[in-house]
């Protein structure tokens, strides 16, 4: 079941019960018909960033006026709160092993902005990585004609943003590192390789072979134990630190990728 279809599949439900006992029935009968991907997509895709049940709404009320959807202010309102809730109630529910290693590495940002010490980590290809995120500070400079403010970094890191951006920045290095492999191996079989974040091209005689070689470079560096190798650095680099333990591993074979017709396509 794709993410929107979990959406449409809650709001439907919904929709049946009596308005005057559950009180976003209203709210799910006049969405129904309005639930796709792109409405939610945003909410889905930002979710790691921290989009909770403020800027959740915001995104998808941008989505429903950009279609018209005949909603007065009031009823927009109304329904992009419901439609939020419903749509991060789905994410707890279709992607919990994904959310709890979400929270772990939260938990583990937490306790070492705790240290005022920034989180790093190091890649897979063994590129260093550092959060660069400080407190700042505002320093004047008076002339004789005005007065200048400009913003320094002070020896105080961000605790919240070390904490809400690990995920995230995490994330994207393991995905630049996918990247670099599969562009190593594409140069090493003679084929043309260009990219924007995660789409990749190539020329069109070559696409089967990039597919391979994306599935193949997707699958190695998961084969290793990315989350506990993080978790050794991190107690080797904090060893008087107590860290959360790791949530448990799910039973997918990651194998299976090598043989998915969509993972990249």
């Amino acid at each position: 079941m794709s993410f929107s279809c979990r959406v449409l599949h809650i709001m439907q439900k919904d929709a049946q019960e009596d308005p005057a006992i559950f009180s976003d029935t209203l709210h799910a009968r006049r969405l129904v018909n309005q639930v796709d991907r792109k409405l939610v997509k945003q909410t889905m895709m930002t979710s790691v960033y921290g989009v909770m049940y403020i800027g959740a709404p915001k995104q998808i009320k941008r989505r429903l006026k950009e279609r018209k959807s005949g909603l007065d202010d009031d009823e927009l309102f109304g329904a992009s709160c419901y439609a939020a809730k419903v749509t991060l109630t789905a994410l707890e529910e279709m992607f919990q092993g994904a959310r709890n290693i979400m929270k772990w590495l939260c938990d583990y940002a937490k306790v070492i902005a705790s240290e005022n010490q920034p989180v790093h980590w190091t890649t897979t290809l063994g590129l260093p990585v550092v959060q660069p995120y400080r407190k700042l500070r505002r320093h004047i400079v008076k002339t004789s004609l005005q007065m200048l403010t400009s913003q320094r970094e002070t020896d105080k890191v961000m605790a919240k943003r070390q904490r809400t951006a690990f995920p995230p920045n995490f994330v994207h290095s393991l995905d630049g590192t996918h990247m670099m492999m599969a562009a190593v191996a594409c140069k090493k079989e003679g084929l043309n390789f260009a990219g924007v974040h995660d789409s990749y091209w190539t020329h069109a005689c070559d696409v089967d072979r990039m597919n391979r070689i994306l599935r193949e470079k997707f699958v190695e560096p998961y084969e290793t134990p990315v989350l506990e190798n993080l978790k050794e650095s991190f107690q080797g680099s904090f060893s008087t630190l107590m860290f959360p333990p790791l949530s448990e591993r799910g039973d997918f074979d990651l194998r299976e990728v090598l043989e998915s017709p969509y993972f990249f396509n």
